[in-house]
This record gives C-alpha cells, sequence and structure tokens, in this order.
C-alpha cells in the first residue's frame, strides 16, 4: 500500500500531503458530479436481460469480484445463464469488445476478467466501453442476466440494479473524495444503490436505508500453480518448519494476510503495486527464496501461471453469502424481468 492510501485509511496521521490535496478533492467532487449528470442522460437499456452492477464507493478492494463471482454461480445453480463485462483493467489489446477465457493472456484482457472466466465459466467480455461490452455479450452469447465487474461509476451503462460493496475493517478512510481520500463519490450514494453488502464484519455499524447485508470471506484451499496439486487449507497444508512468503499486487492486502494468519507459519510478506504485471525476475535475487513456498490471491496467479515452479501456490478463498441476500436479490431480479416483458 502507497504513502497516500496508508494516509486515507489512518496508518498515517496528520499527513501534509492531505492537507494539499484538499482543493483537489473539491474539485473532483464537482467534476465527478457533472460526468455523471452527462453519462447519464446517454444511457439507454441494450436488451430486456436485467443488467447488474457490482462496484463500490471507494478505490482498491473491497471484495466486489469475489461477490460476483459467487453471485454468478449462485445463479448458474438457480438455472440462469450470467454474462459477465468489465473494464479490463490494465488490459494490452488493441481490438475490444475482447472475448476472455480462462486461458486468455491476462496482460491482453486484465487479471480480473481471466479470473472470472476461471472461476465462474459463463461467458466473460472486456471493454473499457461498457455498454459496448453489454451489447456484445447478448449479440454473441445466451445469457439471460448481465453482471458488470465494477462500473457503479460508469454512468453511460444502464443497470436495473446496483450493489455496493464495502470493505467492513477500511469502511471509507477518512471519508473525503479523491485524491485527499479513497471516495469515488459521497457516502450519499450508498443511499441510491439496491443493495449494499459489507465484506466482514463492519468496523462500526453503518445506517442506509436500503438493504444491508454481511458477507465473508472463507479460505478453502491451496492450488500448486505448476502441478494443478490442491491441498485443504486446514490443519498444516506444508511441512513444519517452512515460512510462507505472502506476495501480493492487490488494492488491499490485508485481507488476504489476515486469512493466511490462520495457518501455523511464519508469514513474510511481499508487496508489489496493485494490478502488478508479474514476471520470472520479480522471484528473482535476495527477495524470495525459492526453497520456501510462495503463496498468493486468485487474482495474482493467473498472472505467473506461465513462469511458475513447485513453490507458487494460490490461495482459493470464497465469499459466503446471506441466504437473505441472496433471496431479495433473486426476487428483485424477477421483477425486473417480468417488467422488461410487459
Amino acid at each position: 500500500m502507497n504513502f497516500l492510501a496508508r494516509a486515507w485509511y489512518g496508518e498515517i496521521r496528520g499527513h501534509p500531503w492531505l492537507y494539499l490535496l484538499w482543493p483537489f478533492s473539491l474539485l473532483f467532487r464537482g467534476l465527478a458530479a457533472l460526468r455523471r449528470k452527462r453519462q447519464s442522460a446517454g444511457a439507454r437499456r441494450l436488451g430486456k436481460q436485467p443488467v447488474i452492477v457490482i462496484g463500490n464507493i471507494t478505490v482498491g478492494g473491497a471484495g466486489k469480484t469475489a461477490l460476483l463471482i459467487a453471485l454468478a454461480l449462485e445463479l448458474k445453480e438457480r438455472k440462469f445463464s450470467p454474462g459477465i463485462v468489465s473494464r479490463g483493467y490494465g488490459a494490452s489489446s488493441g481490438s475490444f469488445p475482447l472475448d476472455v477465457t480462462a486461458d486468455s493472456d491476462p496482460d491482453e484482457c486484465g487479471d480480473e476478467p481471466v479470473l472470472i472466466a476461471a472461476s465462474t465459466d459463463c461467458p466473460v467480455v472486456v471493454d473499457p466501453d461498457r455498454p459496448a461490452a453489454v451489447a456484445h455479450l447478448l449479440a454473441e452469447h445466451k445469457v439471460n442476466v448481465v453482471l458488470s465487474d465494477d462500473g457503479l461509476q460508469h454512468y453511460r451503462l444502464h443497470r436495473d440494479i446496483e450493489i455496493a460493496v464495502v470493505d467492513g475493517a477500511r469502511l471509507f478512510g477518512n471519508g473525503l473524495p479523491l485524491p485527499a481520500g479513497p471516495l469515488r463519490e459521497p457516502r450519499q450514494r450508498l443511499h441510491e444503490v439496491d443493495f449494499v453488502v459489507v465484506n466482514g464484519e463492519p468496523a462500526e455499524e453503518l445506517e442506509v436505508p436500503v438493504p444491508l447485508y454481511q458477507a465473508t470471506m472463507e479460505p478453502h484451499s491451496l492450488v500448486n500453480l505448476a502441478s494443478g496439486e490442491e491441498r485443504s487449507f486446514a490443519g498444516a497444508p506444508f511441512h513444519v518448519g517452512h515460512t510462507l512468503q505472502l506476495v501480493s499486487g492487490i488494492g488491499n492486502p490485508e485481507r488476504f494476510y489476515s486469512l493466511m494468519e490462520n495457518l501455523p507459519y511464519p508469514l513474510a510478506r511481499i508487496e508489489f503495486p496493485d494490478h502488478h504485471k508479474f514476471s520470472a525476475e520479480d522471484f528473482e535475487g535476495e527477495r524470495v527464496d525459492i526453497h520456501q513456498p510462495i503463496v498468493m490471491t486468485e487474482k495474482d496467479a493467473v498472472k505467473c501461471r506461465r513462469f511458475a515452479t513447485a513453490n507458487f501456490w494460490a490461495l482459493r478463498a470464497e465469499m459466503k453469502l446471506p441466504p437473505a441476500f441472496v433471496k431479495d436479490l433473486l426476487k428483485r431480479i424477477r421483477q425486473v424481468k417480468t417488467k422488461a416483458k410487459a
């Protein structure tokens, strides 16, 4: 986590940069409101299928991709055919829209879409222009509900249902807009969404006039990147005496670290910037011990598959959704589908 993010979330108190950035935060807030008004005017429905946007009002990882994966699997269990669109952050492809599979190159399409495709086996389309991604998804794939990974602030995209994800531990940081704080939009934006899902135990009680639920991330297993071997997370998956090297290139690695602290091993943290494009050179030299296990999230692991050796492992974790949330969301989806048919 960079020094500015640490200041946002109180790890560094009274940092002078925050005071210097305050005028820019006022400007950002005004421009964001203007952008929303302009983009919303051009939003239009692209089909009869419900469009569900899953996002957050802060920068950094709150768990929206994990929630999307869990929802996609829940919908498939109930005989829905979900399709997924994503911006594809960091995608280098020169051609969009782009269909993504579990075997796609994360450098071309972004790491999160590859993880989503591998975890859900659903059609996944990447395009910085989300309405174009939805149009392609509906034209090329048989889907009856669309999930958007992020996009809460992408107002050109028509949406029927909005789900805001909140990081229970970090919440809203210092409560200031970018760049003096982590907020993309004011906290009041949560009053406009259909559902709020808190990822983990909230640090303080949240009061919003919309349905609010708490989800949890639960570790399931450790998967070897080279062989595909899977070991249960319970107990001691490695030999006694090992030190686990936790490699992270994600927005909020603390949740990953806290899950790994449940294992009976010393932990060494090795951090890279969010969305870091890993290469074999990152694991050479004195920073990483090739004789000790290297453990990372599945999101980072998709970028290391091509050069992973036998000591590379990915933590497979699952978001557990409250049954009441799933029930209420399904009811809302059916209401949207009935209205669209009318």
